[in-house]
């Protein structure tokens, strides 16, 4: 099978019920490896709801989230914790940026990578060679990353003296340091100016291009939307309404009526 052929994440009949609320209702949902795909909706659709089901924070009440990072077939995650399913290869960020605001931008990646070490308990106390030399290659892959990311300048700085653009591109990085399969990018653009966004844009098409990892992302912004994304997913509370490239979903009349207006 072609690696655009494979599914690498599939919903398979989804809800989530909260008390009497029905927050997500029967929503299916698949991607294929190496494209970037868009889960839009009005706000209280159940979007996040969607990532957080996705991401282990919460068990579906009912259906299946199935994984195949590697074509070696179907893996249910459903109810997973998240530190699970993270090392799986599913990375995500929040719609509230949520970094080491006091800790240096190269620190804050390097504190995502320490899933990567291998050195025990032993090793870390005594500082043996092959901690240091691992140590070493967290710094040096942590600012590659940064560099990818056009974050290096800013590599010595405190988290938060950074403009809020970078904050929001070195959340990313930190999930980059996991070495996803799968990025699910919560909101990426919000609150950005237009400069910040086009900046963002160019990011999600170099990860995608030169680091091979998948994308999801819960976006509001319509052009940054239609500009990446190959296919698109509309949820309406907690209902997939429609499911398709931009054009289709650009003038799809259900799509137009309860979000995109006439």
């Amino acid at each position: 099978m072609n690696a655009s052929e494979r599914t690498i994440l599939e919903l398979n009949d989804i809800s989530m019920v909260f008390g009497g609320l029905r927050a997500i209702d029967s929503a299916s949902l698949s991607l294929k490896e190496g494209s970037i795909t868009a889960l839009i909706g009005p706000n209280g659709a159940g979007k996040t709801t969607i990532f957080n089901c996705i991401t282990g924070v919460y068990k579906p009440t009912s259906g299946t989230v199935s994984i195949d990072p590697d074509g070696s077939g179907k893996k249910e995650i459903q109810g997973l914790k998240p530190n699970v399913i993270n090392q799986k290869g599913l990375a995500r960020t929040f719609q509230n940026i949520r970094l080491f605001s006091n800790m240096s931008v190269l620190e804050n990646v390097m504190l995502a990578r320490h899933n990567s070490l291998k050195a025990g308990v032993f090793q870390s106390i005594f500082r043996t060679p092959a901690t240091r030399l691992e140590e070493e290659k967290v710094i040096h892959d942590s600012y590659e990353i940064l560099r990818k990311m056009n974050l290096h300048s800013f590599v010595n700085d405190a988290a938060r003296n950074l403009p809020y653009g970078a904050q929001r591109r070195l959340e990313i990085a930190r999930a980059l340091a996991t070495e996803p399969f799968l990025l699910l990018l919560d909101e990426p653009v919000a609150g950005m100016n237009p400069q910040e966004t086009k900046e963002l844009e160019e990011s999600i098409h170099k990860i995608r291009d030169g680091e091979g990892v998948s994308i999801l992302l819960i976006e509001h912004d319509m052009s940054l939307v239609m500009n990446v994304s190959e296919k698109i997913y509309v949820l309406d509370y907690g209902r997939m309404i429609a499911e398709g490239v931009p054009e289709e979903i650009k003038s799809n009349p259900e799509v137009i009526k309860a979000y995109l207006g006439e």
